[in-house]
């Protein structure tokens, strides 16, 4: 009897562990589409900036990166733009409009701002866009690209579990999450 209820078990066990499966996107090599937008049909042809150019953009994503790092570890507050609580948006709405670059308050639609980019040319000061709501179908959520190395980005955003801090797209919700990315420097 104890052996029959032992192979019960075992069956069990090893039936049960196929039928759960967890979802990752660790290995999956996301590929974002970009389509002309009336801007961008305008444009006759495509400027190659000089060094002087992308040396100051640099630095002015530096100063960005700068002033929202200087809010890591403030609490998540919807609506917030303060060190007293801060959301996504409102941490770079404050980091660009300090530095002289207005962006619009909400997420959504700061993702109409700048260029749509590939993945693999983000660089420090892009935007990140996600969609955090599984039923949602627009923009919820923005982070700041603070570091590229190789494959893995990492961004500088305001999370309503732990507040403002800095993650990695290699992260399987990230990843999952990710919509597009957006160059406005």
């Amino acid at each position: 009897m104890n052996r029959k209820i032992f192979i019960f078990f075992i069956i069990i066990l090893l039936t049960g562990c196929g039928i759960v499966k967890k979802k990752t996107t660790y290995g999956k090599e996301r590929t974002v589409t970009v389509a002309a937008s009336e801007k961008d049909s305008l444009a006759t042809e495509d400027k190659i900036p000089d060094s002087t150019t992308t040396i100051v953009v640099l630095e002015k994503a530096d100063l960005i990166i700068n002033t929202a790092m200087a809010y890591s570890g403030v609490r998540y507050k919807y609506g917030g733009t303060s060190k007293k609580g801060m959301d996504c948006s409102g941490l770079l709405y404050v980091s660009f409009g300090e530095n002289d670059i207005p962006l619009p308050r909400v997420s959504s639609q700061m993702a109409d701002e700048g260029k749509k980019i590939k993945l693999n040319k983000v660089t420090k000061g892009d935007l990140l866009f996600f969609k955090t709501n599984k039923r949602g179908k627009k923009i919820n959520h923005v982070g700041l690209v603070v570091a590229v190395d190789g494959r893995d980005i990492k961004f500088i955003h305001a999370t309503s579990s732990r507040g403002v801090i800095v993650s990695s797209l290699e992260e399987g919700f990230w990843n999952y999450a990710f919509v597009k990315a957006t160059r406005v420097l």
